[in-house]
């Protein structure tokens, strides 16, 4: 967020005409008419004719594919400065390091490879520590996909090819054999596949409710792995609970003259006093105030009276995940009016997808409205307080879009990089099933089920495809760290 005066926030939920975002249901047809399962099966089969199953197992890039560096060093260039060599010393520390930092990257590839037509609510970052737990509103400890900077509709294999080529980067960075690594690649695709067929069968609103709790964590998958990967998903889930607004508290914001107030870890944490003069800090100040109360109206009745009874104190400039680095992320430190409750909300920049360029504009015209709404579209619960709102200072800087949710709340994620064989095969089918849930309550669950049918065929092109795009994974991996060896790209922890 700039240094500037405060500006007008603008949260409405403005779209762009131009291009539709309904739901890619694929019925009832525009004229009204239903069309029945029969046909939708039809469909579905149908579309092997343009893309076979077989067609999916192939990646070569085509020669006029661009040089990662230059996609990544465009992109770079919206990115907060000082921090962009922060994400590059990050990217280049692992090749699935790179992969995480690098979805435009793979935007840009999957637009070249074979589509079904068959359209959902994409996540457009679906790799495997995307993925994670968190509080539901009625205080469950759910399973879900958890992020989705990149959200849009598109061909829903897209986000299938971006999670088994996870695994099987996540795999050679395991010491994984060939063997090890097709069959963790295998079990993700197949429990895709068994998911929407499940889902297929079941009515509209049993796929809206279904989800993962850590119940059916414990019984469909941490079971299979063993007493010990139990005993230490148990401890993660016991950790997990106390991961809340009062711990994040605790752990970021200190007393000081009886009041709250961030604290200072350069460059992780900053805060709004330390990044700008007494004077700028104020109109910074004044303009997060403006998006907030913005944000305010994005929210429904009940829970808008919620967050009224809290107000702002401080703020600080969080840096966030691997890709996300740069980006203008706030955490905005709220209390409560009688009481002093602490909550922290994370107020995360909203760049346009990078499937944009190759999927269609958002229908969205606030790119924070767009993560939100693509975010309920494909959780089965979503964070009470997940709104978002736009600021346009009068420095002529232009405008700037954020979604805004709790900081933490009962957060849970999976070390990727430190599973064995069988733990990551267990976890790649959870991740699977969650992405057939996602799409099914999007796109033509129906339709999409019946292409993929019952045998392995799209199994097996996604253990081909898998390796294939880990290959070029760490082809691009090596250019960008040539070109930090050389000096083209800083990279600075």
């Amino acid at each position: 967020m700039p240094a500037s005066p405060a500006g007008t926030a603008d949260a409405g939920p403005r779209r762009s005409p131009r291009t539709p975002e309904d739901p890619p249901n694929g019925w009832p047809t525009p004229d009204g008419r239903l069309i029945s399962k029969e046909e939708r099966a039809r469909r579905g089969r149908g579309a092997r004719s343009a893309a076979p199953r077989s067609s999916h197992a192939v990646w070569a890039p085509g020669p006029d594919r661009r040089d990662p560096v230059d996609i990544l060093t465009e992109q770079a260039s919206t990115r907060v400065p000082e921090l962009v060599p922060l994400r590059n010393a990050r990217m280049v520390a692992s090749p699935f390091a790179f992969f995480r930092g690098s979805a435009a990257v793979m935007a840009a590839d999957l637009a070249s490879t074979p589509s079904t037509g068959l359209p959902v609510q994409l996540c457009g970052d679906a790799h495997l520590s995307n993925f994670g737990g968190y509080a539901s509103p009625d205080r469950s400890l759910v399973f879900d996909l958890n992020d989705f900077d990149e959200t849009l509709p598109g061909p829903w294999e897209w986000d299938v090819k971006r999670l088994v080529a996870s695994v099987a980067i996540a795999g050679r960075s395991r010491g994984f054999s060939d063997a090890e690594r097709r069959a963790a690649v295998l079990a993700t695709a197949a429990a895709y596949r068994s998911g929407m067929h499940e889902f297929a069968g079941a009515g509209n609103l049993q796929v809206w409710y279904s989800r993962v709790t850590v119940d059916d964590i414990r019984d469909r998958w941490a079971s299979a792995a063993g007493k010990r990967a139990r005993r230490r998903f148990d401890k993660q889930i016991e950790k997990a609970m106390t991961k809340d607004s009062a711990l994040a508290s605790s752990r970021l914001t200190r007393r000081v003259d009886g009041r709250h107030e961030m604290i200072s870890d350069p460059p992780l944490v900053v805060p709004v006093r330390e990044l700008f003069g007494h004077e700028d800090a104020s109109l910074v100040e004044a303009t997060l105030r403006q998006a907030l109360h913005g944000y305010r109206r994005t929210l429904t009745g009940a829970r808008r009276h919620l967050i009224e009874q809290f107000h702002y104190v401080d703020a600080a400039r969080k840096v966030v995940g691997v890709g996300s680095v740069g980006t203008r992320a706030w955490v905005a430190l709220m209390v409560g009016n009688d009481n002093g409750e602490p909550l922290l909300l994370q107020v995360k920049e909203a760049d346009p997808s990078v499937l944009a360029p190759f999927a269609g504009r958002s229908r969205f015209d606030n790119q924070g409205q767009r993560v939100v709404m693509g975010q309920q579209l494909l959780q089965a619960s979503s964070d009470i307080l997940l709104g978002w709102t736009r600021i346009t200072p009068p420095d002529g800087t232009g405008a700037h879009d954020f979604h805004i949710r709790q900081l933490w709340d009962w957060k849970i994620s999976a070390d990727v990089e430190k599973q064995s064989q069988s733990t990551m095969a267990i976890y790649g089918q959870l991740c699977g099933w969650t992405l057939a849930r996602g799409h099914a309550r999007s796109g033509d669950r129906v339709a999409i089920a019946a292409y993929l049918g019952k045998g392995a065929a799209f199994d097996a092109a996604m253990a081909d495809f898998a390796e294939a795009y880990a290959d070029q994974n760490e082809l691009d991996h090596g250019r960008f760290a040539a070109a930090v060896n050389d000096g083209r790209v800083d990279a600075r922890a």
